[in-house]
């Protein structure tokens, strides 16, 4: 940006805040009125932060998850992705960022049941172009690493409920994700399955520096992480650092 005598100021994102959202408002308009699912967000996460939104039902968390995935976009407002301006970016570039940057967690698992657990996998390389080498190495590395290579040509059907979750987290950073999404991460799964898959997300963000953010209902998932972001009626009520809890177990 130009200024007086023609010297210039150049205005640089602070580097440690992976996602910036500035009065991010979420709307859809009828004839008579607009109704709002999302009303002046602000809200800055910084990099390898583990993060929980909450809310009751309806208070606008699943959509404030897909504004920050990159799969929906906000009414009005401005989103910055490690200091990318991503509300003024075309579908195609939000696509590629979002493609390169964010790996995806869904309750429902989301796998393709046509495809084995090693394709499962490889999907999101194969959308990347990664090379055939490069593909099995690191393929082979999350099966090994989850202790899933026995299952590797398995379908989802033949899997348990933990198990298609390890595949989904597996599939998530095969990508190696800056931004890692979990959108109640373990609403299908009985309480040890779950908390297996908590100490992993807790193992990724403290061990490996990946960021986290989830979206839960669950008081004692929130609890892995270090801050809790309250929703209601689509504006933020809370934003409060919290201690995390201890994982002892294994992953095993």
């Amino acid at each position: 940006m130009l200024v007086g005598n023609g010297y210039s100021i150049i205005i640089q994102q602070n580097p440690i805040i992976m996602i910036q959202l500035r009065h991010i408002d979420k709307y859809y308009r009828t004839k008579l009125h607009q109704t709002f699912v999302l009303k002046d967000i602000n809200l800055e996460i910084e990099k390898g932060e583990f993060v929980t939104i909450m809310g009751p039902s309806g208070s606008g968390k699943s959509t404030l998850m897909n504004i920050i995935g990159m799969l929906d976009e906000p009414s009005e407002g401005e989103y910055y992705f490690a200091g990318e301006p991503v509300h003024t970016f075309s579908e195609r570039k939000r696509s590629d960022l979002h493609k390169n940057n964010i790996g995806f967690i869904f309750q429902a698992y989301h796998l393709i049941d046509e495809l084995t657990v090693y394709e499962n996998i490889e999907t999101p390389l194969l959308y990347k172009k990664v090379k055939s080498d490069d593909r099995k190495r690191i393929v082979s590395d999350l099966l090994d690493r989850f202790n899933i290579v026995a299952k590797r040509d398995l379908f989802p059907h033949q899997l348990s409920g933990g198990q298609q979750q390890l595949v989904g987290v597996a599939r998530a950073l095969a990508v190696q994700p800056k931004l890692l999404l979990a959108d109640e991460p373990t609403g299908n799964l009985h309480s040890e399955q779950g908390r297996k898959i908590m100490e992993l997300f807790q193992k990724l963000n403290q061990e490996e520096g990946i960021t986290i953010l989830q979206v839960t209902h669950s008081e004692e998932n929130a609890q892995y992480g270090g801050r809790i972001v309250q929703l209601l009626d689509g504006m933020v009520v809370s934003d409060e650092k919290t201690q995390p809890i201890s994982a002892n177990s294994s992953l095993s």
